[in-house]
């Protein structure tokens, strides 16, 4: 079929010349995919030059109405109009057909933030008696301590590690690198991790080769995975009764919005999240009430 042609292209240019991560790259095409096999269901024919405005249109009719999500209606019709963006690109069609389609309206939901308290209960209820507990206190001092994406705490770099400047470098979204302070409980948690577990691994020489320079390992000596993080955080809430729906994301909400009543600067907190936009950082400053009251007291003339 020729849409696997366009779509095997797509791949390599969000690959090769956005330089998207995996997992982004797959969020794209998997919302393409969705699109290509709506008109397949509906006998479409015709190649990319024949997609209209109005076939799109029926396309987001189509998945509102089987229950989608206004939010991932807006990921699908974002994936569409960059698969269609790259066709401009690439020569293929002269016309956008997806430029005017608007967004479904999302409303914002504020992210769950952990309190200071459950930070330290969730990392006190790990057993330093066990093989990983050294390795999962260092993952949650420095998921809280660096505000880190799960992404970046995975493929996190023994040389990208400054214990004497108290720094690490992170790559971030579309390789992007940033420097981040590393606060001393997070430097203590990661040399005590090193010293008690991951040097065990090295002297048994089970530490895979391509997998050397990786802070966090597995049992088998392998970087860890996005599941088992996320497995961790969660088996630990349920050990200390937690109530709250939390994930690895948590705690670099936890991070920024404890910023941020602390007195951090909004363009310093961006930086630390290596958000692009500032307009994603100042979610956080709708989370702390005390931020907003004390901004209306200082700056507002009738106050």
């Amino acid at each position: 079929m020729i849409w696997t042609e366009y779509l095997n292209n797509y791949k390599n240019y969000l690959k090769l010349e956005k330089s998207l991560s995996e997992n982004t790259v797959g969020a794209y095409i998997k919302d393409v995919v969705k699109f290509i096999d709506y008109l397949e269901d509906n006998n479409f024919s015709g190649s990319p030059k024949d997609i209209t405005q109005e076939t799109i249109r029926d396309f987001i009719d189509f998945i509102n109405e089987k229950g989608m999500s206004a939010s991932s209606q807006a990921r699908a019709l974002s994936g569409i109009k960059s698969f269609f963006k790259y066709l401009i690109i690439d020569g293929i069609i002269d016309k956008n057909p997806s430029i005017h389609i608007e967004t479904p309206k999302i409303g914002r939901k504020l992210p769950v933030v952990l309190e200071l308290d459950e930070i330290e209960n969730l990392i006190n209820a790990v057993d330093l008696s066990t093989e990983t507990g050294y390795r999962n206190r260092a993952i949650l001092e420095v998921l809280y301590g660096c505000g880190l994406r799960v992404s970046e705490l995975i493929n996190l770099k023994l040389s990208n590690i400054y214990f004497d400047e108290e720094f690490i470098k992170v790559e971030g979204k579309g390789n992007k690198e940033r420097l981040i302070p590393l606060g001393s409980k997070a430097k203590e948690a990661i040399i005590q991790y090193i010293e008690n577990s991951r040097d065990v691994l090295k002297l048994n020489k089970k530490i895979n080769n391509k997998d050397t320079d990786i802070l966090f390992l597995n049992r088998r000596g392998k970087k860890i995975t996005r599941v088992m993080i996320f497995t961790i955080i969660k088996d630990l809430a349920a050990k200390i009764d937690l109530k709250k729906n939390i994930s690895p994301h948590t705690f670099r909400h936890s991070f920024a919005t404890h910023l941020m009543q602390g007195g951090a600067d909004l363009r310093a907190i961006q930086d630390m999240l290596g958000h692009e936009s500032i307009t994603t950082t100042e979610i956080y400053t709708h989370l702390d009430k005390e931020y907003l009251k004390d901004t209306i007291l200082r700056f507002h003339p009738r106050s």
